[in-house]
C-alpha cells in the first residue's frame, strides 16, 4: 500500500450523525502514477493536496452528517465513500487506493429511558409463556438446582 514515489495524503474529520454520535473518520489515499508517465515519481504539490484533503473533509462530513451510525457502517464496508473521493478528486490529481482509514467514536448519545419506552410501548402484551415440556436434567444451572433441592428438603 504504502510505495515510495508516491504522495501519501491523510484527512481527519469530526462529524456528528444523525444518531447524536460523534465520530472522528481518518481518511488515507495516494497519489498514481499515469499509464503514460516516463517520470518515475508521482508527487503532488502542496496546493494540489491541500485542496485534495479538503474535498476529503468536505465529502466524509457530507456523507456521515446525513446517516445514521448504522448505516454509516453499512456505508463503510463496501469502501463507497473513499470511491466517491476518489472519482471527485481525479480532476485535481490522480489518486489510488483512497480508503476511510479508521473511525473513532468519540461521544455516545445520552440514554433516554423515556424516548426507549416509547419506541417499545408498555410491553405489556408481551410477557412470555411458559415452556410445555419440562427443563433438561443437564441443561439445569447449578442456582435452579439449589433451590429444587432445597425445595425437596423442606418436604
Amino acid at each position: 500500500l504504502i510505495r515510495k514515489w508516491t504522495t501519501l495524503i491523510e484527512a481527519h474529520v469530526d462529524v456528528k450523525t444523525t444518531d447524536n454520535y460523534m465520530v472522528r473518520m481518518f481518511c488515507i489515499a495516494f497519489t498514481k502514477r499515469r499509464t503514460d508517465q516516463v517520470k518515475s515519481n508521482c508527487y503532488a504539490q502542496t496546493a494540489q493536496i491541500r485542496k485534495i484533503r479538503k474535498k476529503m473533509t468536505d465529502i466524509m462530513t457530507q456523507e456521515a452528517s446525513k446517516v445514521q451510525l448504522r448505516e454509516l457502517v453499512k456505508k463503510l464496508i463496501p469502501e463507497s465513500v473513499g470511491k466517491e473521493i476518489e472519482k471527485q478528486c481525479q480532476g485535481i490529481f490522480p489518486i489510488k487506493d483512497c480508503l476511510i482509514r479508521k473511525v473513532k467514536i468519540l461521544k455516545k448519545p445520552k440514554f433516554d429511558i423515556t424516548k426507549l419506552m416509547e419506541l417499545h410501548g408498555d410491553g405489556g402484551d408481551d410477557a412470555g409463556v411458559e415452556m410445555l415440556r419440562p427443563e433438561n436434567e443437564e441443561a439445569q444451572n447449578t442456582l435452579s438446582a439449589d433451590i429444587a433441592a432445597a425445595n425437596a428438603d423442606d418436604e
